[in-house]
């Protein structure tokens, strides 16, 4: 029960009976911290606006604990607003790429949870933030570190939820009114294990931009350069730039707006082919030079759209979306001598060393097919248990009346949007009424959780809100797309698998977003 005074209470003795089924505490941190600034910039919050925390004042409570005999060590760190200025609301905060969380991002969305009003918490899973896999993932040649990737996958995620509970409610007295979750990328994983695995722990989850088949993930993001290995083909980054560029021209009005963005990938595919502009003359960013796109260029970027496939032929995974930039997605670094080679490589043989050969040290250089498709095989066998995020059955989390937004942008370079949309479409296949829990939105020309010329979904978090609070549907979201003049246009997202439409008549340039509809 938490004492008169909040600054009194912001000591580790007001969270001595916080406890973890399977857990033991190791200790329990309690500081009041004051003056605490850091600008939170745009796209940082995902789904909120930026805003600038100026000399806050919370106490910062982290639980240290393990599981017996599991020789793990993790840190469960919560963010407390003062008792006048709590809202009465959790919002927990995902990490990203391999950080579980209590990372610059996590830190980040935690500061604007704490300016807002909420209790905010986040973990980092007994891994540091600033490691990789090749620190930690293998506990000797040969064996896999089986124990901190279930934590990082899975385990720390529950625990959070139970640990921040037990925290706001020793230190408020009260348990908070509603919680929730907002991330992006792994965070976004995280957000979807919380729905598949832990369905009572959130009332309402933001997956942003989720990487949820963290195998096909890791395949389908080092498939541009095995392709480039196997077929001797590297081209220019200003090439791959130069038909992204041509691709966006040819495509941006088929949505019946002229904005700079590629709002229907499915008709630019049907559309936009590489192969047409085989030869088309152009001034190389990278030389400062003319040059002609070449074939191999066009071979890369077909690969990169059409995605991984086996040695057969046969379907492995999707691409990325046309629109995303290419120079990105597949990459290359090229020498004085005009010789290049793929940027991915190196990833493409850590993924194999650590996973397949599980030996960093083992002599690999570049991938053959065979080692590919048994990557890919080998990947989705380790982490079925741990990272993958795929379980579209997520009755208990309907059954219990829980809210999902997803999001994700169209010119994502990192994680393609197609496995999010592939998602949503299993979930959609179980629930005849899946809208009414679980909405999936795409962002035209956003890249990779923020960037890009599409507009950030700043609202989404506070439409979530509204939906699990007062039963607010979010029939759509406004949006700020920044245009090839430099100015701006108001749009609006909409559930899939409706798209926004504008009605020309309407728009007078005064107030567009209300020219727009989802239909």
């Amino acid at each position: 029960m938490a004492s008169p005074s909040i600054g009194q209470s912001c000591v580790p003795d007001t969270f001595s009976a916080v406890s973890l089924f399977g857990a033991e505490v190791l200790s329990v941190s309690a500081d009041l911290v004051t003056g605490y600034s850091i600008p939170v910039l745009d796209g940082w919050r995902y789904s909120q606006p930026a805003v600038t925390v100026d000399n806050a004042t919370f106490c910062n409570v982290t639980v240290t604990y393990t599981h017996p005999n599991q020789n793990d060590r993790i840190n469960a760190e919560v963010w407390l607003p003062l008792e006048d200025k709590w809202n009465g609301i959790l919002q927990a905060i995902g990490g990203g790429g391999w950080a579980a969380g209590r990372f610059i991002l996590s830190y980040a969305g935690m500061a604007g949870a704490v300016v807002d009003g909420y209790a905010t918490a986040s973990t980092d899973a007994g891994l540091d933030p600033n490691s990789s896999p090749a620190e930690w993932g293998l506990v000797s040649p040969g064996n896999l570190n089986l124990v901190d990737l279930d934590n990082f996958g899975q385990r720390a995620l529950g625990d959070l939820a139970v640990i921040t509970k037990r925290v706001i409610e020793e230190y408020y007295g009260r348990p908070a009114d509603y919680s929730y979750w907002n991330a992006c990328s792994n965070g976004g994983r995280q957000a979807s294990i919380l729905a598949q695995q832990y369905p009572d722990a959130y009332d309402g989850i933001i997956a942003a931009a989720p990487g949820l088949y963290w195998a096909e993930l890791a395949i389908s993001s080092i498939w541009p350069a095995v392709y480039m290995d196997l077929t001797n083909q590297y081209p220019r980054n200003c090439e791959l730039d130069q038909l992204t560029s041509l691709a966006i021209d040819r495509c941006d009005g088929l949505d019946g707006v002229v904005d700079g963005l590629i709002a229907d990938p499915e008709a630019c595919r049907a559309t936009f082919n590489p192969w047409e502009h085989v030869g088309t003359l152009f001034n190389c960013s990278d030389t400062s030079e003319a040059m002609k796109i070449s074939a191999a260029a066009a071979a890369v970027a077909n690969a990169t759209w059409s995605g991984p496939t086996f040695a057969n032929g046969d379907f492995m995974w999707y691409g990325y979306e046309i629109g995303t930039s290419l120079s990105t997605a597949a990459g290359t670094a090229c020498f004085d001598d005009g010789t290049c080679i793929p940027a991915g490589r190196s990833t493409a043989v850590f993924w194999y060393l650590e996973y397949v050969a599980r030996d960093l040290s083992a002599n690999v250089t570049s991938l053959t097919r065979a080692q590919y498709d048994q990557l890919f095989l080998t990947l989705k066998k380790t982490f079925a248990g741990t990272l993958e995020a795929a379980e579209p059955r997520i009755t208990r989390f309907q059954e219990l009346g829980r809210k999902l937004i997803t999001y994700h942008g169209l010119a994502d370079p990192s994680i393609t949007p197609a496995s999010t949309l592939h998602y949503y479409q299993e979930v959609s296949k179980l629930f005849s009424n899946v809208t009414d829990f679980y909405r999936y939105y795409r962002v035209p020309g956003l890249g990779h959780c923020w960037g890009g010329n599409g507009g950030q979904p700043v609202h989404l978090f506070d439409q979530l809100r509204q939906w699990v609070e007062n039963g607010t549907v979010p029939e759509s979201s406004p949006v700020t797309v920044t245009l090839p003049t430099s100015g701006t246009m108001d749009q609006i997202l909409c559930p899939w698998p409706k798209t926004a439409v504008l009605d020309q008549k309407c728009n007078n340039g005064s107030q567009p977003v209300n020219c727009w509809s989802c239909q």
